[in-house]
Parts: C-alpha cells; structure tokens; sequence
C-alpha cells in the first residue's frame, strides 16, 4: 500500500472539451499500463497535494471509482503563463515488480564542511535528480549525498558519491561515475572580479573619450579653430 492515495473518476470528453472540466476544477488524466489507458479526472486541490509530495518518486494509490491500482507519475503538464496543472499522466505498476522513478538529489551538511566554515565556499549543484530502479516499496523519496567532507575549492560531488539502499540502484548503468553533481565557487573572489572588469571598463571609457581627433587636438579645439579662422 502507497503513503499517498488520489481518487479519480472516469470521463468520456476530450480534446477542446477538457477546458469545461478544468473550470469546474477538475484536472484531466490518463492512466497506462492497464489492457487500455483510463481516463480520467480528479480534484485540483488532491491533486497538486499528491503530486507535491510523490513527485515522480513514490508511488500513489489511486482509487479508480472504486478499482484500485498503484501507480507512479510519469508526466504532468502545466500552463506556461498560470503554471496551473493542465494535465496529469500515471504509469500503472506491479507492487512486486521493478519500476523507474525520478528521484531527487539532496546534499546535506555543507555548511558543517571547511569548505563553508572556514573559507566561506559557495556550492553550484548541476544534476537535482537522477532516476533509480527499485521495487515501489524500495523507491527513495530522495538520495542524500553528504557534503561535510568538502574542503579545498577544487573539491566536487559525483555519481561515483552516490549511495543507495539495498534494492535500489541507477537507471543509467553506463552513467559516468565522474560526472560533476556539484562544485564549489568563491563568492568573494568573484565579485572581486566583476568589480575589477566593472573598474577596467570605466577607465577604458575615459581614456576613449579623451582621445583627440585626426588633427592632433580634442574635438573641443578644433571646433575652437574653425571659429576662430571664419
């Protein structure tokens, strides 16, 4: 049995006719994995609380007018402008079977690393998630990976620091175990940085605006000579 339950209600409209279902607060789904896909509505509110909390890690109980089944969120599509669920797509699964799941990467404890207290290093995190294989019992909510080893501003995470439960393991055989997770930067040799670009570019404008013209003298003069010879 899942931690998160949603109950759905079948439906017959399609295509342009979903926007009525929509306005009465309703959100339009679709159900695989079965001998035919089930559509299907549920209620905004249950909803984004469900898709909030599983994600598209943990496995949900829907309740189907009464027909149960587990499955896990595969797609959920959302209005670019209201950023509104606009539609939601479930994968039906076996609870003894192995599945795919997205899962987030969570470092911890780097602001108990040297890295942080001692030289005040700032950490860029370039992959959020990954995807695993498991039972849906075994499928983590998250991975953590712990930071508080980090000292050195060449210091990183990988893959390769990626540890999961028995059960568990990586979608992605082939994935590089040095591919970066996350690095560290300096904040303040940074902005140092800038502020020295920001000063090399304000005295290169100075210098451009006091170059003199063709004839050896600043634009000033030679608009002073020309007078002065009329």
């Amino acid at each position: 049995m899942a931690e998160y339950k949603l109950a759905l209600k079948k439906r017959e409209l399609t295509g342009k006719k979903l926007k009525s279902l929509r306005e009465k607060g309703l959100i339009p789904s679709v159900v695989y994995g079965g001998k035919e896909p089930v559509l299907a509505t549920s209620e905004y509110v249950a909803t984004e609380k469900v898709l909030g909390l599983a994600g598209y890690h943990s496995p949900v109980d829907l309740d189907i007018e009464g027909k149960k089944s587990l499955a896990i969120v595969k797609d959920v599509a959302i209005d670019p402008v209201s950023r509104k669920i606009l539609n939601v797509e479930f994968q039906a699964i076996k609870a003894n079977e192995v599945v795919e799941a997205t899962t987030p990467i969570v470092i911890v404890n780097f602001e108990a690393s040297d890295a942080s207290k001692l030289y005040h290093f700032a950490m860029t995190q370039a992959i959020e998630e990954i995807d695993v294989k498991a039972k849906p019992a075994d499928l983590p909510k998250d991975i953590e990976i712990d930071a508080s080893g980090l000292t050195s501003i060449d210091d990183k995470i990988t893959v390769a620091d990626i540890k999961l439960a028995e059960g568990v393991e990586l979608a992605n055989k082939e994935l590089d175990p040095e591919q970066v997770i996350a690095s560290l930067y300096d904040p303040a040799a940074e902005a140092a940085a800038r502020e020295a670009e920001e000063a090399a570019a304000a005295e290169e404008a100075v210098d451009a605006a006091d170059v003199p013209s063709d004839n050896g003298s600043k634009p000033e003069e030679a608009e002073a000579s020309e007078e002065k010879a009329e």
